[in-house]
């Protein structure tokens, strides 16, 4: 990771760190609109993601943040104070890059020490080593950077971003370096500095799984726009687009009509295919015309032969597994319905494995509570998203 440099004042207003303010903000490169009309507002010691594909906006958000890139139009502030028109070093910022950047001839201490270069701390002895501590690297302070792993380094570089104590902390793809266990090690490592020095950390990525275990609060970033923003589980229990849907984990979704409204309260009645499936009223973005049924493939579950449904669940089929794939705490099936498409269920694995082979006819259950219903002409407009095209 490299990091830009905050600016002395920072001191004086990185305990608790700074709320961000982002306000109508624009940024076009020609006649491409990288960021459209953006206007966001952060909390003061929260940690924030903002999440999307490549090319969605979100590092150019960042850069304007850090100000290595000036908006078009719009304004962003920090702490009350208007930071738009102030150059990097100016502003109480620092940016956490994905490459380290430490430098091979210093030591761990020195290179931590390089990030207090800016201010005229008389306590810098002290500040490198609690600097180290929050990372847990005190003991390896003499050593240099190619003498520590990967994770060792970020850890590192993160201490230099710290020590001069910004008011706002940005990460840019912080983890992308790491293997995927040191990965998920240091997304608990990130949450723990977070909170014990109470900054506001800003992190961009494109791993929804990073985005979920980390931040308070994400924001789904697409083509300049925040298509949905708040916590983790909200995302993920009740998408409001089809793009959340479908980037923040995976789902189920099937295209309906409403034909009954409030004939049970609370509950749309819509047709799929000839079924008729119960949704939530407030867990649907519209409540007539064309929709899209949707269920997370964890809430859905395989009845085989005579099994019987839940008093309160929807009903789909029949159908046939066309897939089974073991991963160990669970296992996921491939359920192909005629006329309505292939459906993903993942069934944890209580027994030891999986009962269902390829070629079982079942039906698909699952809890009318855990049904949302999404905007099927927005949908259309949309197109199918594909996570390998977008990334």
């Amino acid at each position: 990771m490299t990091s830009t440099g905050a600016a002395p004042e920072a001191q004086a207003t990185g305990a608790g760190g700074a709320a961000l303010v982002i306000e109508r903000v624009t940024k076009a490169f020609g006649s491409f609109v990288a960021v459209d009309d953006l206007t966001l507002t952060i909390q003061p010691g929260s940690f924030f993601a903002l999440l999307g594909p490549s090319g969605c906006g979100k590092t150019t958000t960042l850069r304007m943040i850090a100000g290595l890139e000036q908006p078009t139009s719009g304004t962003l502030s920090i702490g009350g104070k208007d930071v738009t028109g102030t150059r990097a070093h100016q502003r109480p910022v620092n940016t956490v890059f994905q490459s380290y950047a430490l430098f091979p001839h210093l030591t761990v201490g020195e290179n931590v020490a390089f990030g207090l270069r800016r201010t005229r701390a008389n306590d810098i002895a002290k500040r490198v080593a609690d600097g180290l501590d929050l990372v847990e690297l005190r003991h390896l302070a003499d050593r240099r950077p190619g003498q520590l792993s990967g994770g060792q380094q970020q850890r590192v570089a993160l201490a230099r971003a710290l020590v001069n104590r910004p008011a706002l902390l940005l990460l840019d793809e912080p983890l992308g370096a790491l293997d995927l266990k040191l990965r998920r090690q240091m997304q608990l490592e990130l949450k723990r500095i977070q909170t014990e020095v109470g900054l506001t950390f800003v992190h961009v990525t494109h791993d929804q799984e990073e985005a979920m275990t980390m931040a308070d609060t994400v924001a789904v970033m697409n083509r300049g726009r925040i298509e949905q923003m708040g916590s983790p589980a909200q995302l993920y229990e009740l998408p409001r687009t089809t793009f959340v849907a479908n980037f923040l984990g995976q789902s189920n979704l099937v295209a309906g009509t409403v034909v009954e409204r409030d004939e049970k309260p609370g509950l749309l009645g819509v047709d799929v295919g000839g079924t008729r499936i119960l949704v939530p009223q407030q867990r649907a973005v519209r409540t007539d015309g064309a929709v899209l049924v949707g269920a997370r493939p964890e809430k859905m579950r395989l009845l085989v032969g005579d099994q019987a449904p839940g008093e309160a669940e929807n009903v789909l089929g029949p159908g046939v597994v066309t897939d089974v794939s073991f991963m160990g705490v669970s296992t996921q099936y491939q359920v192909e319905i005629a006329g309505l498409g292939t459906f993903g269920v993942f069934a944890q694995n209580l027994l030891g494995g999986a009962t269902v082979t390829v070629g079982s006819p079942v039906r698909l259950a699952w809890a009318v509570d855990f049904t949302f219903g999404l905007d099927g002409a927005e949908a259309a407009d949309e197109g199918t998203f594909d996570l390998d095209d977008e990334l």
